[in-house]
Order: structure tokens, then C-alpha cells, then sequence
């Protein structure tokens, strides 16, 4: 008997130290540091269930969006109540986000320095063309909404700062991959998901490579109702200190007055001499 319990604990001592190893391993295959701290990685993991479209959700939820069991979740929601990034909605079993997570976004954009060199530049061209200027930042596969100046066209469109869109599917994507390396563009690509945003959305590989390669010959992309129905969109790609593109200024206008060729004619001018004003200015932000 006292055998068959010592096999008993020595196969729960490999389990556990499987376990162990899979927690210690990447989503991609790759082995993480010992530093690595898996318990906050769930904590995020709890706060980005709220990414989705559902704004309140039950333990339940939170548990399938997280990807996390039931137990690890309510300890993890208890804690970030406890803290004040989540709370319980009154008279429900459901939680939400609370206005704390956004000491974090207001945070990133105060330290930004290259916000604020290119927020006058952005204002002006909204000023004076009456039209709406985005500032993106890329992100991985993806661009990042870290400045925006609305047009004196009001128009009803969900996208606030800290919006995320995929970067082959817009202007400033396609922009900032334009003057990336080919090696990086594939891998980027690679990591895409090519799910369609719109009837619009090019999903094709070699068509999506074939455009960046056209927008690094021309200094500017455009690209007409691939993210958001009725938009047009006009960019170029900012260049940090050491020559590397790290974002992007672009012009959005909607089709119901503009065509895309009038779009190109007019405003490509407008967004290269922006870009690269900025470009010459040292942002402490991408600093070595």
C-alpha cells in the first residue's frame, strides 16, 4: 500500500510539474522567463474579456472570454472589484469596467511625446480642411487610434481613442508597412487574421503585399471602405530618429462628398508634408 502511494504521489508530482511546464510555455511554442508572472497575465486576461461587444458580464462570461475556470475567475473579478477596476452591477449578477482602467490610457497619452508633435499639425490640416485626422501607432498586426481631431462634418462613426484596426486594412497601416523591411511585412501578415471588416475588406495575400509595395513607391496609401463603410482614408508614415516607421497621419473623409481619385488628389499633399514634419522632429518617445 505504501508503495502504490508513493507512485500515486510521484505520477501527481509529474502532473503537476506538466502543468507546470505547459504554463511555462507561450501561446506560440516558445519557452517564457522565470520571471514571468502568469497570475497577472490572467488579471489582463480578465479585464480584456471586456474588449467584446458585451459591456456587462456574469462570472460566467468573464469565465468563456477569459478562457479561464470558474474558480480562478471569481477569485481574479474579487480582487480587481476589491481594487476598483471592476464592479458589480447593481441588482444583477454582472460586472463591468469601471472609469479606473482609464488612468492607464491617460497616463500613455500624457508621456507620448510624439502626440505632441503632431497634434499641432493634425489640428491644423482639421482646421483648415474641415475634414477628420487620425494619429495611429502601430501595434503588432495592428494600429492603435492615439490621436483624433473630428472634422466640422459631424458624422456617426464608433471609433475613439484606443481603437484597434488591423494594419493591412488601412491607409496608415498600409503607410507605416510601406517603409518597413519586406521580412517584417510577411511576418506581420502572418499574423493577421484576414476576416473581412466590411463587403470592401481586401483579404488577399499578394494583393495586400502588392498595395504596401505601391504606397512605398507613391509616399502615401488610400484606402475607400475596407474598415468602415463610406470612409476614405489618406495616409503617410512617420519615421522615428533611427529611421524606423513607427506611425502614421491620415485624412478621413467620407464618400458622400469626396471620390477616392478627388480624396488622392487633394489631400495625399497634405498628409506627406505633415508626415514628414514630424518625422524630422525628435520624439522622446521612441528615444534609445
Amino acid at each position: 500500500m505504501a508503495r502504490s502511494s508513493r507512485d500515486g504521489s510521484g505520477r501527481a508530482a509529474k502532473t503537476k510539474a506538466g502543468k507546470a511546464d505547459e504554463k511555462a510555455t507561450r501561446k506560440g511554442g516558445e519557452p517564457r522567463s522565470s520571471l514571468f508572472v502568469g497570475s497577472t497575465e490572467k488579471a489582463f486576461q480578465v479585464l480584456h474579456a471586456f474588449d467584446g461587444p458585451q459591456r456587462y458580464m456574469t462570472l460566467a462570461d468573464i469565465a468563456r472570454a477569459a478562457d479561464l475556470d470558474r474558480s480562478a475567475t471569481q477569485r481574479l473579478v474579487y480582487t480587481l472589484e476589491t481594487l476598483g477596476y471592476l464592479k458589480r452591477i447593481e441588482g444583477t449578477r454582472n460586472y463591468g469596467l469601471t472609469s479606473k482602467v482609464l488612468q492607464f490610457s491617460h497616463s500613455y497619452l500624457k508621456a507620448n511625446d510624439l502626440i505632441d508633435r503632431a497634434s499641432p499639425y493634425l489640428l491644423e490640416i482639421s482646421r483648415n480642411l474641415g475634414e477628420t485626422t487620425n494619429l495611429h501607432e502601430l501595434d503588432g498586426h495592428e494600429v492603435v487610434f492615439v490621436a483624433r481631431f473630428p472634422g466640422a462634418h459631424l458624422i456617426n462613426i464608433d471609433i475613439v481613442i484606443g481603437s484597434r484596426l488591423p494594419t493591412f486594412f488601412t491607409a496608415s497601416g498600409t503607410a507605416i508597412l510601406s517603409a518597413l523591411p519586406e521580412e517584417e511585412r510577411l511576418d506581420l501578415l502572418k499574423r493577421t487574421p484576414l476576416a473581412p471588416l466590411t463587403p470592401f475588406t481586401e483579404t488577399d495575400p499578394k494583393a495586400l503585399l502588392e498595395r504596401v509595395r505601391v504606397a512605398a513607391r507613391r509616399g502615401y496609401a488610400v484606402i475607400m471602405n475596407e474598415t468602415v463603410m463610406g470612409d476614405i482614408s489618406v495616409a503617410a508614415p512617420i519615421i522615428d530618429e533611427h529611421g524606423r516607421a513607427v506611425a502614421a497621419i491620415n485624412i478621413s473623409v467620407p464618400t458622400t462628398r469626396w471620390t477616392k481619385e478627388r480624396a488622392e488628389a487633394e489631400l495625399a499633399q497634405h498628409v506627406h508634408v505633415a508626415a514628414t514634419s514630424i518625422s524630422k522632429s525628435k520624439f522622446n518617445r521612441y528615444a534609445a
